[in-house]
């Protein structure tokens, strides 16, 4: 088969991160069990050796610590909390409100992370001209103090980067970027993308595989495709301030058959059956703190979710998912609070080609702030895209999008700020629309 020797390279970079999870779980019984002996010897006597060795200690050894001295905090951002410089796992702010009794109660010890997450991506065709004419860092180059501000930071890439490969026939748009166009997503900060798109395979297997490829290479991690469903179905762990994050990519816009990953064939992970999509997510859970689900679905330029995006979207979160996080419609879509869990139905445009509908320009980059328990905050911080450049909006436009947004969500609304919350109870108990 054509895709043999990468499978196998790509099917032994499989074996070894799941080598690495054994490993970590087997380290962590290593360190309970190391606990537990430690406790009975020290209640067996140990106690009384180490009374006795400080008894015959020189002055003032008694007394001293045994922690290493403290390193100076953090200086706070301007929202008030400590957010590191780097795109990648960093230091972490206060926990969200909702979190912030059990982070005192385990002694004021902070357990959350900040993801962030932004829409479609397209680093060809029109953005492709100016990447190789501005560089690399053009389309984020006004974005990417947010995107950096998180612990984590993930979006849709929407085109292969390959220089190989054979378009895809029987589709309106085909798509091609460069491999070294992969050096400005890691600039930029992105520690995670989903290949589970309608474009992933625009330039097929080979396209596919130099996208992977050249992710590796940069440094990030990817999900959603792989040289069987296996791989595809495979999450990305990542962690941050000791919070284990598992994303794991699918598409429910799959433009044939052929592209769905199978046993014996590369493609990208589908969810119009959910069967894999759910045991994915089951199986995260039992091995991170936080599940995310990020899904290609939905009508383009629908401004409000279609049933599959609901009836997908609440089974994912039903088998387990903290956050479901949508893209494919083009446009900023609201979002919705299920069972304690948060779903935002799409991400709109982030760097894509500007076709004159101001509607598809509208963007932003979304903020969840989330405890150790899959809690979240949701934040969204509104930008406009000009000339394939996402730049923070003025206040007044802002403040109109959040409003209409607010106006979109599902028992939930958007403040001023860009604070998503989920909608006070009526009087009856139930909540408001």
């Amino acid at each position: 088969m054509p895709y043999s020797r990468t499978r196998s390279r790509r099917q032994a970079r499989l074996r070894k991160r799941r080598l690495i999870y054994v490993n970590a779980a087997m380290l962590a019984a290593i360190v309970v069990i190391g606990g537990l002996l430690a406790n009975r010897w020290l209640q067996d006597g140990g106690s009384r050796m180490i009374a006795a060795l400080f008894a015959h200690s020189p002055p003032g050894l008694a007394n001293a610590s045994p922690e290493a001295e403290s390193p100076p905090a953090a200086p706070p951002s301007a929202g008030g909390a400590a957010e590191a410089d780097g795109g990648g796992p960093s230091a972490s702010a206060s926990s969200p409100a909702a979190a912030g009794s059990s982070a005192a109660a385990a002694g004021g010890a902070d357990d959350s992370v900040t993801l962030a997450f932004v829409g479609d991506i397209l680093p060809a065709s029109r953005v492709g001209d100016l990447i190789d004419k501005y560089g690399v860092d053009y389309p984020f180059a006004r974005a990417a103090d947010s995107l950096k501000s998180a612990d984590l930071t993930a979006g849709n890439l929407e085109a292969p980067l390959t220089n190989r490969g054979t378009p895809a026939e029987n589709k309106a748009y085909v798509f091609k970027g460069k491999p070294q166009y992969a050096t400005g997503l890691a600039d930029a900060g992105f520690d995670v993308l989903t290949l589970a798109n309608n474009h992933t395979l625009d330039q097929g297997w080979e396209g596919l595989q130099d996208t992977m490829d050249a992710l590796d290479e940069a440094g990030i991690a990817h999900i959603g495709s792989g040289a069987d469903d296996a791989e595809a179905f495979t999450p990305a762990y990542l962690e941050a301030n000791g919070v284990r994050v598992a994303y794991i990519g699918v598409s429910n816009v799959v433009p044939e058959v052929s592209w769905k990953a199978d046993k014996r064939h590369p493609g990208v992970a589908e969810t119009y059956d959910t069967t894999r999509a759910v045991a994915a997510v089951r199986n995260a859970k039992e091995l991170a703190d936080i599940v995310v689900v990020m899904v290609h679905w939905g009508k383009e330029r629908a401004r409000e979710p279609i049933d599959v995006q609901t009836r997908v979207g609440h089974t994912l979160i039903d088998a387990g998912a903290d956050l479901v996080i949508g893209s494919h419609p083009h446009v900023l879509q609201g979002f919705e609070y299920y069972k304690n869990r948060w779903i935002a139905y799409s991400l709109g445009n982030f760097v894509f080609t500007t076709a004159g509908d101001s509607i598809t320009q509208q963007t932003g980059v979304l903020k969840a702030r989330c405890a150790k328990d899959g809690q979240c905050e949701l934040t969204l911080e509104p930008m406009l895209q000009t000339d394939s450049q996402p730049a923070p909006m003025d206040a007044a436009d802002g403040a109109q999008l959040l409003a209409d947004l607010s106006a979109l969500s599902i028992g939930a609304s958007v403040g001023e700020d860009g604070s998503i919350a989920p909608s006070a109870p009526d009087p009856d108990g139930e909540e408001k629309p």
